[in-house]
C-alpha cells in the first residue's frame, strides 16, 4: 500500500485565531484527501460472481459459483456471490456459509443474504453501500445464458465476463445457432424444431419425425442445458412421451439426428492480447449418452487429452476459435462435437458459459494446458479494464 505523508508547517503563535482556524481547515481537508487517496490505491476490485436463474440447472450453477469462488485470488479481488431466482436477488454476505457442501446446495434460508438493490446492483451491510466492478456470470440457463442478465449489466454499465446480448440469445437456442453456423460450413446434425401454441405443442406426427431424422434420435429442450428432459429415442411409441418430457423444460423442443462415433469438447477463449484453445478432452460414458449422472455423478471417463490424431485436434481448435470469431463470443466457452467415421467434425453445442466446477471440463483443461484457472479468470476480468 502506498502511504501518503503530508506535513504543514504550524502558524507563529503570535497569529490571529482567524489563521489558526484556517490551518485547522486546511489539516482536515488534506487528511481527507490522503485517506481518501491511500484508500483509492489499496482498493481490490469488487467481482460479483452470479448464480443461481430460473431453469433446472439452479443447483448446477450454485456449484459453479462455488469452484468460481475458490479459483479466483481473494488477495486480487474482493468477491460476493449473488444469487438470482426470479425477483428475489440477493448477496451472500456470510463467507463461513459454503455455497455447495458435497454436491448438495445450501438453501438461501439457512446462509446470510442481503437484498439487492436491482436499481444499481448493489446492497447494503452493516451500514456501507457495496457497489461492483465486474460481474462473472455463472448462470446455466435464463436469465443468464440467454442475453437478458447481459442487457441488464449493459444498460447500468457493469462489464461481464461472457458474450453479449446477440451472440448469448443465439448460443442459448441450439437450433437457431446450429443452423447460423450451418452457414458458414460447420456440420451439424439433422433436426426438427417444434414450438408450443397457446401452451399446446404443435401437431407433428410422431413417423413423420422418424422419416426425417430416423432412429435412434435425440429428443430435448431447444434452449436447456445439462441433459434436463433430453431423451434417446429407439423407438416410433418413444416420441411422444419424449417431446412430452422436453416440452416441461421450455417452449422448444429439438428432434435430432443421432450420429454415432466419439465425443469431445473443446474449451477456449480471448483476451485483447491472445487466443487460446484449450487441450480436447475425450467423453466416454457407459450410459445411452451423455446425460446428468454421467456429468454430475461420475459415471462417465473424462480424457484429457483426447485419444485423436494430432492433424484432428489442430482442426477441432482451430474450429473452435472459428466459431468464437463467428459468433462473436467473450470470456470461456465450450464447445462439443462428435467425431464420426473418419474423423469427420459435427458440432453438437457451443456453450458460453460452461460448468466451472472443480472437476467440470473447464478447469480440467486449463490444468492439462499446464495454466493456473485463477490467473485465467483474472485474465479475463483484467481484460476488460
Amino acid at each position: 500500500m502506498l502511504c501518503i505523508s503530508i506535513s504543514l508547517q504550524k502558524p507563529c503563535q503570535n497569529e490571529k485565531s482567524k489563521k489558526k482556524d484556517i490551518y485547522l481547515q486546511k489539516c482536515k481537508i488534506f487528511r481527507t484527501f490522503a485517506v481518501k487517496l491511500v484508500c483509492c490505491i489499496d482498493m481490490k476490485r469488487k467481482i460479483a460472481i452470479i448464480a443461481g436463474g430460473d431453469s433446472s440447472e439452479y443447483g448446477v450453477s450454485l456449484r459453479s459459483a462455488a469452484g468460481i469462488y475458490s479459483f479466483l485470488n481473494h488477495d486480487k479481488y474482493d468477491i460476493t456471490v449473488v444469487c438470482i431466482q426470479g425477483k428475489s436477488w440477493k448477496a451472500l454476505v456470510n463467507t463461513d456459509v459454503e455455497i455447495a457442501q458435497n454436491g448438495r446446495v445450501i438453501p438461501i434460508a439457512s446462509a446470510s443474504w442481503v437484498n439487492i438493490d436491482r436499481n444499481e446492483f448493489s446492497f447494503s451491510y452493516h451500514n456501507t453501500k457495496h457497489y461492483f466492478d465486474f460481474a462473472y456470470i455463472t448462470i446455466h440457463g435464463t436469465p443468464g445464458e440467454n442475453g437478458v442478465l447481459q442487457g441488464y449489466l449493459d444498460m447500468i454499465g457493469i462489464p461481464y465476463s461472457c458474450c453479449g446480448v446477440l451472440a448469448a440469445a443465439m448460443t442459448f437456442n441450439k437450433y437457431t445457432c446450429n443452423h447460423y453456423l450451418k452457414g458458414f460450413g460447420v456440420r451439424v446434425a439433422e433436426s426438427i424444431l417444434l414450438r408450443k401454441t397457446k401452451g399446446e405443442r404443435l401437431e407433428v406426427k410422431s413417423k413423420d419425425i422418424i422419416e426425417q431424422v430416423g432412429l435412434p434420435c435425440f429428443i430435448k429442450t431447444n434452449v436447456g442445458g445439462s441433459s434436463f428432459g433430453v431423451t434417446k429415442v429407439k423407438t416410433l411409441e418413444e416420441v411422444e412421451p419424449a417431446i412430452k418430457k422436453s416440452f416441461a423444460e421450455g417452449e422448444e423442443v429439438i428432434c435430432e439426428a443421432f450420429m454415432k462415433g466419439v465425443e469431445i469438447t473443446c474449451g477456449a477463449y480471448k483476451t485483447k492480447d491472445k487466443a487460446v484453445a484449450f487441450p480436447i478432452t475425450e467423453v466416454v460414458t457407459s450410459n445411452e449418452f451423455f446425460d446428468y449422472d454421467a456429468k454430475y455423478n461420475g459415471q462417465v471417463d473424462e480424457i484429457t487429452p483426447a485419444r485423436i490424431p494430432d492433424e484432428v485436434r489442430d482442426a477441432v481448435q482451430a474450429m473452435t476459435l472459428k466459431i468464437y470469431d463467428i459468433l462473436g463470443c467473450k470470456g470461456i466457452i465450450r464447445v462439443d462435437y462428435i467425431l464420426t467415421e473418419g474423423w469427420t467434425i459435427n458440432l453438437l453445442e457451443v456453450n458460453t458459459t460452461p460448468g466451472m466446477t472443480a472437476t467440470s471440463f473447464i478447469p480440467q483443461q486449463v490444468r492439462a494446458a499446464g495454466l493456473n484457472i485463477g490467473e485465467v479468470l483474472s485474465e479475463i476480468i483484467e481484460d476488460n479494464f
